[in-house]
């Protein structure tokens, strides 16, 4: 004898999959109506947006062709500013490493990690172009306050993924170490050094990167290389010569995106 289906009770029939969540559509509704609102106050309209591009298209027309006329000024800037990101990462990650280790919570007290992220945060807090202008003011115009600056923007970034790294290793091994009698420098080098490596040598490289981009941005207001050379090409409306800069700058990027994975692969 087959069994028959049971009609669906009224109370299975009354319930709903997926219940509507009036509060988060609530939320997005009042979000959308503050973006217009916000672009009300701060000027956008249609005219002002077809304005932009008819503009837009002038400036594009006026950077075609490329002009590399002044490749020995374009080469010095480049030079200067992949000077300036190799020192500045270089210095960073030599301050960055002993920071992390004290900002990691599994190997250090309280009293030790939590006035070392109130420094990672210090670090952090600020864009690298304010922190070029205030070393422009304090030392003057040239590499020098760039590198400072991408030095601190270099560890407040380094010394938080460090410590985060840290604090996701596996303590047995650490343990372990530590019970052969090693000290807590030993320990550091044998048991959570090799946990890490592989990623402290992508975050490395990654800065490497973010440096070399943010050279060009310090370099705009006076913290020395490509930047300089960029900023000038604007006011002298060289829109052709900016072009070139852009392209050059754009090589050097992918030149250091394909050196960095090569030296990701090496350490795995």
């Amino acid at each position: 004898m087959i069994p028959t289906a049971r009609p669906a009770s009224s109370d299975a029939a009354g319930r709903v999959a997926f219940r509507p969540n009036w509060t988060a559509r609530a939320g997005w509704a009042l979000l959308a109506l503050y973006a217009v609102y916000a672009a009300t106050q701060l000027g956008f309209s249609p005219e002002r947006f077809a304005g932009g591009l008819a503009h837009g298209q002038q400036f594009l027309a006026r950077m075609f062709p490329p002009n590399f006329s002044r490749w020995e000024l374009i080469q010095s800037g480049i030079l200067e500013s992949l000077q300036i990101a190799v020192i500045a990462t270089v210095i960073g990650i030599a301050v960055a490493l002993p920071i992390g280790f004290l900002a990691a919570r599994n190997l250090m007290p309280p009293w030790v990690t939590w006035p070392t992220r109130i420094l990672i945060a210090l670090c952090r807090s600020f864009h690298p172009i304010i922190v070029a202008i205030l070393f422009v003011k304090a030392i003057g115009f040239g590499a020098l306050a760039g590198v400072m600056a991408l030095i601190v923007a270099s560890v407040g970034f380094i010394a938080k993924l460090f410590a985060e790294a840290i604090e996701e290793i596996s303590l047995k091994q650490v343990e372990a170490v530590r019970a052969t009698g090693a000290g807590f420098l030993s320990t550091l080098i044998m048991g959570v050094q090799p946990q890490v490596l592989p990623r402290f040598i992508g975050f490395a490289t990654y800065q490497l990167d973010s440096n070399l981009r943010n050279s060009t941005m310090v370099g705009i207001v006076g913290g020395g290389g490509i930047g300089a050379t960029l900023f000038t090409a604007y006011q002298r409306f060289d829109f052709d010569v900016v072009l070139a800069i852009l392209i050059v700058i754009v090589a050097l990027i992918m030149v250091a995106e394909i050196v960095s994975g090569w030296a990701r692969k090496v350490f795995q």
